[in-house]
């Protein structure tokens, strides 16, 4: 076997790495890449079994060898087990890996944390760790760094017949984003800023055509993917997540949003369906 490093700087302090790492909402979000719909049965006590699973309830079986909070944890490796919970410790194929460890390591510096995954790798499945792990801790970041999961978020969509760059561009550009952002065609965007980077912020401004009202949308972003993963957090501290999704000649844009309290889910789920339906009309129109 091969022991190999995998590491990743993580933009949160490292009690919040770790809950990520451990947690039953989150664990089997981050290890996806590696099995969908991947899952941890233990209690995370140190010298517990801990059972690896995927979808069917089949996996590996290890123990806790050691546990620090937050700093450290380490798994020895000890079998298999079956969708039917019995473990397989003894077979020939078994032995040839048994005791393999996985030990993690989060450091902190300066608001940040560095966490590195020691593996010991076994040959038969040393091509799809080292091109697995990366995919992980990029999706282990992005948990991490987002703040709290959302909270009964309202979901919308649509299918646009357009390209995904021209989707992406129109969708970020502040002299797009005056001429498509409104719900119904008495009211309109007058003015737009857009710093596309982590930490930048979004910000508009919507009023009525006849002047009754006005308000501003402002938020900050907290994850900026191109052509693929926006999200930002409002000034009221509510959570914004939009994806974009290439499939043959048109881009699928899904947006999910925390509700805010003085409207029923309802009105705002048709609202910003209509804005979102009305970027759909103006980007295939062909804006240029």
């Amino acid at each position: 076997m091969e022991r190999k490093d995998f590491t990743a700087t993580i933009n949160a302090p490292r009690e919040k790495v770790w809950d990520v790492l451990w947690s039953d909402e989150t664990y089997p979000k981050w290890t996806a890449p590696f099995s969908e719909g991947s899952r941890a049965k233990t209690d995370w006590k140190e010298g517990s079994k801990v059972y690896f699973l995927n979808a069917e309830g089949e996996g590996m079986v290890a123990v806790i060898d050691k546990r620090k909070d937050p700093e450290i944890m380490n798994f020895k490796h000890l079998g298999m087990v079956d969708k039917n919970g019995n473990e397989d410790l003894e077979s020939e194929k078994v032995k040839a890996w048994a005791g393999a460890m996985e030990k993690y390591r989060l450091e902190e510096k300066n608001g940040e944390t560095r966490l590195t995954v020691n593996m010991d790798l076994e040959d038969e499945y040393k091509d799809f760790f080292l091109k697995t792990w990366p995919k992980a801790l990029e999706k282990l970041k992005e948990l991490a760094e987002d703040g709290h999961p959302m909270q009964n978020p309202i979901n919308i969509s649509t299918s646009i017949n357009a390209p995904i760059h021209k989707v992406w561009e129109v969708w970020n550009a502040p002299e797009h984003i005056e001429n498509w952002n409104a719900a119904s065609d008495d009211w309109h965007t007058t003015s737009a800023k857009n710093d596309l980077r982590k930490g930048g912020k979004i910000s508009s401004r919507m009023e009525a055509k006849n002047g009754s009202a006005s308000f501003d949308f402002e938020g900050v972003y907290n994850i900026v993917k191109p052509k693929e993963h926006l999200a930002y957090t409002l000034t009221d501290g509510r959570k914004v997540n939009v994806t974009f999704k290439a499939n043959g000649k048109t881009t699928v844009v899904e947006e999910s949003f925390e509700a805010e309290s003085e409207n029923s889910r309802e009105i705002q789920q048709q609202g910003w369906q209509a804005i979102l339906d009305n970027f759909k009309k103006y980007v295939e129109q062909g804006w240029g």
